[in-house]
């Protein structure tokens, strides 16, 4: 079986690659050991937001009875059902991406893939052991959950996102180590659904990548909702029955032992780089395995490319997609982009939402740019007021010298769906003075990135 390109994982970085290389003429295989669509589709970043819908209207129900005019007199929630729906949901979407391979004419090969040559694929799996031959190999083969060998990791009592977002039943207490996207967003599911959850961190602040100010504004609504903080903590053992997990932590107040039904491992992921025979191949990677590539995606092998987690790059499904369009196109002499992994949009869907994308204030001052900072509240904004969601605030961070827009840092109602308004600003060189003379709809959330615009370069309307 001869091909221009093979592609090596079918999720959202190899199943784009594999589209637009068929789209530039190149006759293409896609190889999976498992399913269409990767983890992002099945098991992550899918199925995940399905639960916080559930996990939305579960907190309104719950919670805001009295504020909206409604009563219950024996409120029963099924946590199965939304589970359920879940499934559904990325069950609808992995055959969307079967449907997209059958239309641009690209063969799916179901099974274990290990590269034999820089031009040759070994494929294990339905069809026996098939060799398939590529002038171009990509390797898209994403990452796994991190967790140390003391953790005791068992699928049951001590789970992976993997476990937590495929079992029907939810705990009825829960100890979420990390917090990142995965564990704050769990954090947001179980909790709306009256879990009792702590989350451990060990650095000094939740969600440590994002902002300062986001960091404290989240930990503030965390709080509010009943969840318990544990930052500045280190976990030391964590030891499961039958029954229970407990879970030896230390930190400020010295060593203490926690007990639980669950606990949810979240500390990052590891790139899929073993067993491929990269190393044979003399590949290139770093010591946490990562596939080193350059802007074109190419790795030092000639004919072997890497995008998406494996690249350790920027490990967010949307990036993933982006490299697979510029490995493509590459690939096929089309002209491309150089991706800028800085100013990539970054969102974390818990409640209340955070998306943000370039430079905190902290880093544009260490890099040394004149700082020009302009903050606006979403309790100023009309429809947040009517929608009763109403925390947080828009935070946009500039160059005062020349009003090149550095980075903005979000935190309140439907954020992640406002960044691209941001993104594209910055992407076309758009200054501050240009969003705010954009005329945004009224009342509508976006009002909120005009009125931070008319901050940067001027005075708030509304404030």
């Amino acid at each position: 079986m001869d091909y221009d390109v093979v592609v090596i994982g079918a999720g959202p970085a190899g199943y784009v690659c594999a589209i637009r290389a068929s789209q530039l003429g190149q006759k293409v295989a896609i190889v999976d050991k498992e399913w269409l669509g990767g983890v992002c589709l099945n098991i992550g970043c899918i199925p995940s937001k399905s639960l916080l819908k559930n996990a939305e209207v579960a907190h309104t129900l719950r919670e805001r009875g009295k504020e909206f005019g409604f009563a219950f007199e024996n409120l029963q929630l099924d946590y199965s059902v939304a589970v359920k729906r879940s499934r559904q949901v990325s069950n609808r979407l992995t055959k969307g991406v079967g449907f997209l391979m059958k239309k641009n004419k690209i063969d799916v090969h179901m099974g274990r893939a290990h590269l034999t040559s820089h031009s040759t694929v070994e494929v294990s799996g339905e069809e026996g052991v098939i060799s398939l031959n590529a002038k171009n190999i990509v390797i898209a083969t994403g990452a796994h959950a991190k967790a140390p060998g003391a953790f005791n990791l068992d699928g049951k009592r001590v789970v992976t996102y993997w476990e937590a977002i495929l079992q029907e039943s939810r705990p009825a207490s829960a100890i979420i180590v990390g917090s990142g996207a995965i564990g704050v967003e769990f954090a947001t599911v179980w909790n709306s659904y009256g879990t009792d959850v702590t989350i451990i961190e060990m650095l000094p602040r939740v969600v440590p990548l994002e902002d300062e100010e986001v960091s404290k504004e989240l930990a503030k609504s965390l709080i509010k909702y009943g969840i318990t903080l544990m930052i500045d903590t280190r976990v030391e053992n964590i030891a499961a029955s039958d029954e229970q997990v407990s879970v030896t932590v230390s930190g400020a107040a010295g060593e203490q032992m926690l007990v639980a039904d669950q606990v949810l491992v979240a500390i990052g992921f590891a790139p899929n780089s073993n067993d491929l025979g990269l190393e044979a191949l003399g590949v290139e990677m770093n010591e946490g395995g990562a596939v080193k590539v350059d802007i074109g995606m190419r790795t030092n092998v000639s004919g072997v490319n890497a995008i998406g987690d494996v690249t350790g790059e920027l490990m967010l499904a949307h990036v993933g997609s982006a490299q697979g369009i510029v490995c493509a196109e590459t690939i096929a002499g089309h002209p491309t982009v150089e991706l800028n992994y800085k100013m990539m949009p970054r969102a974390t869907y818990c409640h209340p939402e955070i998306a943000s994308f370039g430079l905190t204030e902290a880093e544009a001052t260490e890099q040394g740019f004149e700082v020009k900072v302009a903050k606006f509240t979403f309790q100023a904004n009309g429809k947040a007021l009517g929608l009763g969601d109403y925390a947080g605030w828009v935070k946009m961070v500039s160059d005062a010298k020349y009003g090149e827009l550095l980075g903005a840092h979000m935190i309140g109602p439907g954020v992640t769906e406002l960044l691209p308004e941001l993104t594209l600003a910055q992407s076309m060189e758009l200054s501050g003075e240009e969003i705010a003379r954009n005329v945004h709809a009224h009342p509508s959330l976006s009002e909120v990135l005009m009125e931070t615009a008319h901050g940067l370069v001027g005075d708030y309307i509304h404030m």
